[in-house]
């Protein structure tokens, strides 16, 4: 039979099972003020029942691709103990709607470019249609197309 948590101040051994994610990474999340504790008498560390709801946020965040540096910016508007709000939540996810279609983009020109390149292994090729589109970076450089690379648009 499972406990119930009474308490406003969860225990960061409280979160971490509510949550579905290792105190390591609470102590992660601290650190990147992705989320905050209060430190009780004994220097430990308590959550207030608002910490779910960011958690939430940043792992919804995190499984469509947002990176933690962005929902940093996102939350950082936020007090750190007010639990984002079905209108917060709406403001965050208009910030990141340019991001993800942007990536959705990537995706769908690498599912159907991907047999043009896959077998080269170099992706240095003159023009690829992947990374090197109509050879953009020919005309600055050459040698090989670095994947994360940011100066190839495929506009």
């Amino acid at each position: 039979m499972k406990k119930k948590i009474q308490s406003t101040n969860l225990s960061v051994g409280d979160v971490a099972n509510r949550s579905g994610v290792k105190v390591s990474t609470l102590h992660f999340y601290e650190e990147k003020a992705l989320i905050h504790a209060n430190r009780n008498a004994g220097n430990q560390r308590r959550y207030n029942r608002d910490v779910l709801r960011r958690i939430a946020v940043i792992k919804a965040a995190q499984k469509v691709g947002i990176s933690l540096s962005e929902i940093q910016r996102a939350l950082s508007f936020l007090p750190k103990d007010k639990a984002p709000s079905k209108s917060d939540w709406q403001h965050l996810s208009k910030q990141w709607k340019k991001t993800l279609e942007h990536k959705i983009q990537q995706l769908t020109v690498l599912r159907d470019e991907m047999s043009s390149c896959i077998g080269c292994g170099c992706l240095s090729l003159t023009a690829c249609p992947l990374y090197n589109p109509e050879d953009k970076l020919g005309e600055k450089q050459t040698g090989p197309v670095l994947l994360n690379q940011k100066t190839v648009s495929s506009d």
